[in-house]
């Protein structure tokens, strides 16, 4: 029986990282104007369901669409 190779955690890590850094930054700038004066966890909260999404249905997909060779192991 052949095992099927399986992505690389580091890997994948680091480019999850490097993808949501710059989205993170453009929603913080978004909410700024509107959420100054609003508590660290409430600005997050706001934040959370897009982050969410954007990771679900956009940034993972194209990480495994774009880089899935630099993923997978061996």
């Amino acid at each position: 029986m052949q095992t099927r190779p399986r992505p690389s955690r580091p890997r994948l890590a680091l480019l999850v990282g490097i993808g949501v850094w710059p989205i993170i930054t453009t929603l913080l700038y978004l909410i700024r104007p509107v959420s100054q004066g609003w508590p660290v966890w409430l600005t997050t909260l706001a934040l959370t369901p897009a982050m969410v999404i954007i990771m679900v249905w956009g940034l993972l997909p194209a990480i495994h669409r774009y880089f899935g060779k630099f993923l997978m192991r061996g």
